[in-house]
């Protein structure tokens, strides 16, 4: 739960001893002069000291968890604006009396206002619609109070919309009100549909019971490629009041791009003409393509297994295709040279058996992989000097120069993956859960897979902190293309101990040409078995200082084949898996439209989401089915949170402040 308090830039903890009998340090003499600076009265001391303490003893509000969103943006925002069904369930719950059809319209008007309030005008009489938006008004009046009891009354006004917040707070105190007082209130009404404004008062008031309803959005990975518009998800997620982001593999990939990696940068375009979802770089990113398209049109022809995987209701002329084919194939050739290269300079990487330029004889169209040689299929190498496999062209050299000026001149893509690492990072720690979008890697015996490199290792935790900080260091310059910083990027992408990835290898040259499917399994980590086992997740948890009896892991990264059988509720309870399938090539596999994962003061439930039959309907969207993970036996209140003991601190030190005011 946010709260609004002064800003203290310069703070050393807390003193816990409020006699005097201990003596502050200067630094801390420094922070609390700062602190009376910002309360210039005792008076004022002692007003926050209520005021927080107040707060502390709310009820936790909703945390809404989502994962590998894959830029499918209409399916995200529909999630996202029902809070997964929370609104409607919550309505129910709270109006019993109201109908069936009362609380799906009421849900419908708060999730999509405009269009409710579009349909409707359409097919109402002018007399009946004004009627109806009358009786909506106090319907969403009352939702307000629902959505708001969470809340301290100062966050609750500063949600209301600016230029109704006035007229919002009558309407709010009188809405219960009779006799003269009720008057007061009709009359507020009625000068609102004279003026015209109160359709756009509902719009206002529903677009702010949404925001009321989530107070913290996780999203635990992966808001990039395969859908079309993870620019418009980011775009919606830098509006939101309060979100945090585990970065995931594909986040990365971007990411590397502004790090200034021609590989990531390949690999991302040649995964955007396969799902063929070039329009994000070249009109989203304002990327120009062309010179990249002109040369693989020139160096490559048609090939099977490069057909772009489009959805079923897309319109493609069969040159467009052609140009994704071709796109794609010389794409991935300029990816194995360049990971040719990072895989020469970072032995430590130990990926030399993915060097598979190197093992291949192309005279007799063969390519040796674990000791056993394969045929290549439709195996299109033009530009490739075998004396040097891994040795770019001239042309190359420029092509992939002047593409990544382009990139890093894209003042909307650096916006994006600014705001990925402000609000991102490996993993969190979040009112006792632990959220992370992969994996910690394992050993077949449950303990830490170590990633040595330069003669040091890393392991678990420490491992995840290395790579947090290697990916903010790669970021402070991208003009250093082959720098460790950078190089780790692509690490995360397929490295054997990569957090973000937790497999052997990605089999990206097998699946493009060789016919044996055998070859294309990626061998998951150890922990994607182990994780089924309680103990492993509470080490973790407790590995991570985390109450492993009270805490959850939460995962995103692998889909879940509930379709198969499996559960995306693990390990007793104690692990969570919310990749469910908003991405549309995976929901053939997983049997759902995503999971969502939601955690209110009475515990976490699971939303399990399904498209209804036919086109997605925005007033209706998809159906969610609610699943309890946990419950806890006291209901939780803000002090029992991450923000709760940061408030709890202040108060601390703002009682130190108020006992001893005059000494500052």
């Amino acid at each position: 739960m946010a709260v609004s308090r002064p800003a203290i830039t310069i703070k050393t903890g807390s003193i816990q001893k409020k006699s005097g009998t201990s003596m502050p340090s200067k630094n801390q003499e420094k922070y609390y002069r700062l602190l009376k600076e910002a309360y210039p009265s005792r008076e004022k001391v002692l007003t926050e000291i209520i005021n927080l303490s107040a707060i502390c003893e709310l009820p936790k509000a909703t945390e809404h968890f989502m994962s590998d969103v894959h830029g499918e943006y209409r399916g995200f925002d529909s999630v996202l604006r029902r809070a997964s069904g929370g609104i409607k369930e919550k309505l129910r719950e709270r109006f019993p009396s109201l109908s069936f059809w009362e609380v799906e319209q009421i849900s419908a008007m708060i999730s999509y206002p405009e269009e409710t309030l579009s349909s409707q005008e359409a097919e109402l009489s002018a007399e009946a619609f004004e009627d109806w938006g009358r009786q909506m008004l106090q319907h969403l009046l009352r939702a307000t109070y629902m959505a708001g009891e969470k809340y301290s009354r100062s966050k609750l006004r500063k949600a209301l919309p600016e230029q109704f917040s006035y007229i919002l707070e009558e309407l709010l105190t009188e809405l219960e009100s009779t006799g003269d007082r009720h008057d007061y209130f009709q009359a507020i009404v009625n000068k609102l549909q004279e003026l015209d404004q109160l359709k756009p008062l509902l719009i206002a008031l529903s677009d702010s019971i949404r925001r009321l309803s989530i107070d913290q959005l996780h999203i635990v990975g992966d808001i990039y490629d395969r859908g079309p518009y993870p620019d418009k998800i980011i775009d919606e997620l830098i509006a939101f009041p309060s979100v945090d982001i585990q970065w995931g593999n594909h986040d990365i990939a971007w990411m590397a791009i502004m790090a200034g990696s021609k590989l990531a940068m390949v690999n991302v375009i040649r995964i955007s003409a396969r799902y063929g979802n070039l329009e994000v770089l070249e009109n989203s990113y304002g990327v120009n393509l062309r010179p990249l398209m002109d040369y693989s049109s020139r160096y490559y022809r048609d090939a099977e297994k490069f057909a772009p995987r489009l959805p079923k209701d897309t319109a493609m002329s069969g040159q467009e295709k052609s140009l994704l084919n071709r796109l794609q194939q010389a794409t991935a050739m300029l990816q194995f040279k360049l990971e040719s290269q990072l895989i020469h300079r970072r032995p430590d990487f130990k990926m030399a058996g993915r060097d598979l330029l190197y093992f291949i004889d192309i005279e007799k169209g063969l390519v040796e992989l674990n000791g056993r040689d394969y045929p290549l299929h439709d195996f299109q190498a033009p530009t490739i000097d075998w004396n040097r496999p891994n040795r770019l062209t001239a042309e190359e050299e420029s092509l992939l120069d002047l593409l990544m000026e382009n990139f890093l001149a894209s003042v909307k893509l650096r916006k994006h993956v600014d705001f990925l690492l402000e609000k991102g990072g490996m993993y969190l720690k979040y009112n006792g859960n632990l959220l992370i979008h992969g994996c910690l890697p394992l050993e077949e015996d449950g303990s830490y897979k170590a990633f040595e490199l330069e003669g040091k290792s890393y392991a678990g935790k420490s491992l995840l902190d290395f790579f947090d900080g290697q990916v903010r260091l790669s970021m402070q310059y991208p003009e250093t293309t082959d720098d460790l910083a950078t190089d780790l990027m692509w690490y995360l992408w397929t490295g054997e101990s990569s957090s973000l990835f937790g497999k052997e290898a990605m089999t990206t040259f097998e699946r493009y040409y060789i016919e044996d499917k055998a070859t294309h399994h990626e061998k998951k980590n150890p922990y994607y078995q182990l994780r089924e086992n309680r103990k492993i997740i509470e080490k973790i948890l407790a590995d991570f200082g985390l109450d492993p009896e009270k805490g959850h892991l939460i995962n995103g990264h692998t889909p879940v084949h509930e379709k198969d059988g499996e559960n995306p509720i693990k390990a007793e309870g104690k692990m969570i898996v919310i990749d469910g399938g908003f991405s549309k090539p995976y929901q053939a596999v997983t049997g759902r439209a995503g999971y969502t994962l939601l955690c209110n003061s009475w515990g976490l439930q699971l939303a399990v989401h399904n498209k209804p039959e036919g086109e997605l309907d925005q007033t209706l969207g998809m159906i969610t089915v609610k699943r309890l993970v946990d419950k806890v036996d006291r209901r939780q209140r803000v002090k029992d949170t991450t923000i709760g003991q940061q408030l709890l601190e202040e108060i601390k030190d703002l009682e130190y402040l108020y006992a001893n005011y005059e000494k500052y």
